[in-house]
């Protein structure tokens, strides 16, 4: 191979250009927004007059308005392109968060919340399928791992900020500063070159409308028995940690981001050499230890300890499985591909709010964290019976 080959091949499988960058600094600002508003919602709640009942409705109402548009988001990315989805989705984002800053009543904050899913769940699934299409194939598990970084450095200042500015000013300044982090993403958003629709090799395959791709159905699945802790996190644990007596709950999020951050920069490049299976299971275990630790809690050592396990595991995971899902699609499909991923992502998360703010109503909030750990442990059940069939299929 000549010189000249070798620098256009390496300039090819760069990962890092204006563009990736510019989608990297977009997702840090929707997601600090975003962030923000996480642990903060459900004092916003209980100060209307809402129970734990409702905190996990308002909550999980959320994620599911999100789960019913990632569908049609994943066929518009592909029939009106990325552009067109992933601006809508900022622009009903914004205007939404920003509107909490008006809302004095739980029905209309539940409304809004329906809306502000729908952006979340246009833009996320777009925001996905760019980055995606910006990183080169024999990069992406390293690639993504990169992207994820941007919502997770969010991660690691939003719900320690939205928290620390609660006690400070008002909801209503709270959820207008959130409205305008919205607003810089779509400014950076603008700026960034998209694939477009027709440019695209596969223009002559036609773009049937169905609500998922089977292909990336698998990892899909073991995603969403992980992120059903998710919902216990975001919307009970500043409640726990309060009943429980135990302080530094904003520093239990910065922790989790931490080691998010840190096991993102290896686990990618695990995935890309090795595969899936050096990264689910480990991660899986650790996910699940953090939980176990939580029905414990006796002080905050030991929420911290849950909080660098659960970011370690978590940040080891999710890479891994949504480039799982995007490298089984073909290459029209990965729109769809990814708006499964987050199906299934909002899908667990939304399942796990509601049915642990019932779980804490009847048997207090302990009780959320070792449901949380048993649904791990069906994920792991379920990636070694996939394992299992494949290496008997092998065989066969």
């Amino acid at each position: 191979m000549t010189q000249l080959a070798e620098a256009q091949l390496k300039i090819k499988e760069r990962i890092w250009s204006k563009d990736f960058a510019l989608i990297c600094m977009a997702n840090f600002f929707i997601f600090l927004g975003f962030q923000m508003t996480l642990p903060t919602l459900p004092l916003f709640v209980q100060q209307l007059g809402g129970s734990d009942q409702l905190i996990g409705v308002i909550v999980g109402v959320f994620t599911f308005s999100a789960l019913l548009f990632r569908p049609y988001a994943g066929h518009a990315l592909e029939s009106k392109g990325r552009q067109f989805v992933y601006m809508l989705g900022l622009g009903i984002f914004v205007i939404s968060v920003g509107s909490f800053a008006f809302i004095t009543s739980i029905a209309i904050l539940l409304m809004m919340r329906v809306v502000q899913g729908i952006g979340w769940g246009l833009s996320t699934t777009a925001t996905g399928t760019i980055a995606t299409d910006l990183i080169p194939p024999k990069r992406r598990g390293e690639g993504m791992g990169y992207f994820g970084l941007s919502g997770n450095i969010a991660l690691a200042f939003g719900p320690a900020l939205g928290l620390a500015l609660v006690g400070t000013i008002s909801f209503t300044q709270l959820f207008l500063i959130c409205g305008a982090l919205g607003l810089v993403a779509v400014l950076l958003a603008s700026q960034i070159t998209y694939k477009k629709v027709e440019e695209s090799e596969y223009k002559t395959v036609p773009v049937k409308f169905d609500i998922f791709e089977k292909s990336a159905i698998q990892p899909s699945i073991l995603l969403f028995f992980i992120t059903v802790t998710f919902g216990g996190i975001a919307s009970f644990l500043p409640l726990y940690t309060a009943e429980q007596g135990v302080e530094g709950i904003e520093f239990y999020f910065l922790v989790f981001a931490i080691a998010l951050m840190l096991s993102r920069t290896f686990a990618g490049k695990i995935y890309d050499t090795k595969g899936h299976i050096v990264v689910f299971l480990p991660g899986t275990i650790l996910i699940a230890s953090a939980m176990l630790l939580l029905v414990w809690l006796p002080n905050s050592f030991i929420l911290y300890t849950a909080a660098a396990l659960y970011g370690f595991g978590f940040g080891t995971v999710q890479p891994a499985l949504q480039a799982w899902s995007v490298d089984k699609a073909p290459a029209h499909r990965k729109g769809m591909a990814n708006a499964t991923f987050f199906s299934f992502f909002d899908l667990g998360v939304g399942i796990g709010a509601i049915s642990f703010g019932q779980i804490a109503y009847v048997f207090g909030y302990s009780f959320i964290y070792l449901t949380s750990a048993f649904s791990v442990l069906i994920s792991i059940a379920i990636y070694i019976g996939v394992l299992l069939k494949g290496r008997k299929a092998t065989i066969i």
